[in-house]
Formats: structure tokens, sequence, C-alpha cells
């Protein structure tokens, strides 16, 4: 084990993000869970947008203790009338949102030859069409109030060698070029915009799916530094990014992936 791995984890306090209101798509688990709890500690109105109703349930009550308690609600960000709908609600319960943080995603695996016209779609919707639409229900507001923050959330995957993730590498690649794109419109009304470019991150599900020692040894192979990426590693970035320490930082992609540049 490092060194710098025996000493407990802890977040830095960025006292800019104490009241700011926060929104977290996928917000009830994995990465997702991990940024609602993060930007909670900081002090910040977090509302978290999910499907999985009872995983993001009983986030919402670990966290009924926070300053400001964060709020889950209901949300298929693939039905585009449904987000629409849920994104007026939060501004006008809110006033506005600050800080937009569109992580959610679905790594299904498949085949290139099963592909289908609809399963594309599908894809498509789950990981790429919805961080364009939910932009664009928040920015309005973040231009008339001259400020504001946009986190996409990418993924190593189509940094590296990966297969059966094509559709997924597709989408990821998609939200990097869509960033920049964004970061270029929006930074002359104070608006920021990067993407955050996890790498083999320790969540839950991936522990569950995909772990062996064999995988688990592939990947650390492959890294800079030999041990693995947890969840806090992906939301202490996000932290920063969304603070006004990274007042200058837009348009571009920050990797939090322990420097994983093997297959």
């Amino acid at each position: 084990m490092l060194d710098n791995e025996k000493q407990e984890f802890a977040y830095a306090t960025y006292p800019d993000l104490r009241g700011k209101r926060v929104v977290v798509t996928g917000g009830g688990s994995g990465i997702g869970a991990e940024l609602t709890a993060a930007f909670a500690s900081q002090g910040a109105q977090v509302v978290f947008l999910d499907i999985a109703e009872e995983a993001s349930r009983e986030l919402e009550a670990s966290l009924a203790g926070s300053e400001h308690a964060p709020r889950f609600v209901r949300c298929d960000l693939t039905d585009l009338d449904q987000l629409k709908a849920v994104f007026a609600g939060i501004e006008e319960s809110l006033g506005g949102v600050d800080i937009l943080l569109n992580n959610a995603a679905n790594d299904d695996r498949h085949e290139i030859e099963d592909v289908t016209p609809a399963y594309w779609d599908s894809r498509m919707n789950v990981n790429l069409r919805h961080k364009f639409f939910c932009t664009q229900a928040v920015l309005p507001g973040m231009k008339q109030r001259g400020a504001g923050v946009i986190l996409n959330f990418g993924s190593i995957s189509w940094h590296l060698p990966h297969t059966q993730l094509h559709l997924y590498m597709t989408a990821k690649a998609g939200i990097e070029g869509m960033t920049r794109a964004l970061a270029r419109e929006v930074g002359k009304y104070g608006i920021r915009a990067n993407t955050v470019v996890p790498g083999a991150v320790r969540t839950p599900r991936q522990q569950a799916l995909w772990h062996n020692p064999e995988e688990e040894a592939r990947i650390l192979a492959g890294q800079c530094i030999p041990e693995r990426v947890e969840m806090q590693d992906v939301a202490a970035l996000a932290l920063f990014l969304a603070s006004n320490n990274a007042r200058r930082c837009s348009g571009r992609e920050y990797f939090v992936d322990a420097g994983w540049y093997g297959a």
C-alpha cells in the first residue's frame, strides 16, 4: 500500500459551494450517490434524479441530517417531456440551478452484430442525449445570473482498447466533443463546462458484475498508480471543478484514472 493511502480520506472544504443549488443526474447510486453526498457535505442544496427508487430513498434518508437535506426526484431522463417538466419544477422550487452534474449513464455490454437501430437509439438516449437536454434546461437561468457550472461525466473506456462497449464508448467520446462546444458558447455568460473522465472506479455495480482477480490485476498493471480509483476520488475532482478554485478551468477533460494507459 502506498504511504498516501494510509491516511484517512477527507474532502477539501470549498466555502463558495455552501448554499449552491446542485442537480445530480443518476444521483441515487454508485458515483452519483457519492456526488450527492459530497456536495451535501459542503452545505449545498442538492436535488438528485434517478429511476432507482429504493436506493435513492435510502440515500435520501441517510443524508437527512445534512445542512440542506438532499431531495430525490424520480425522473426517466430518456423521456424528454418528463425531463423538461422535472427541471421546470426544480427551477421553480430552488429558484435556479447553479451546478449541473450530468452523471447518469449505463454501460451495458453488447456485440456489434446484435445492435439494432432501436438499441442504438436507446444507448444514445441513456448515455448522451439527456446530457444535452438537461444542459438546455438550466442554461437560461445560468445566463440570466451570469454564472454556472456544468460537469459532464465521460469515461476512460473509449481512450483504451475495450471490447463489447461499442455504443457506450461512442456516446462517451461524444460527451467530450459536446462539452468543448458548449464551453465555447457559454463562457461569455460566466458559465464553465468541463468533462470529468473517471477510470476503473470501484463501484458496487462494477464489483458485482465484473470483479475477478484476473481483471483486478489487469487494471492495476495498466495504471501508473497501482491502487484502485474510488468513488470519493471522482467526487473530490468534481467538487474542485465546481468550486471557484477552478474559475479558469473550462472546455477541458479532467481524468481521475490513476494514470491508466494500459489495456
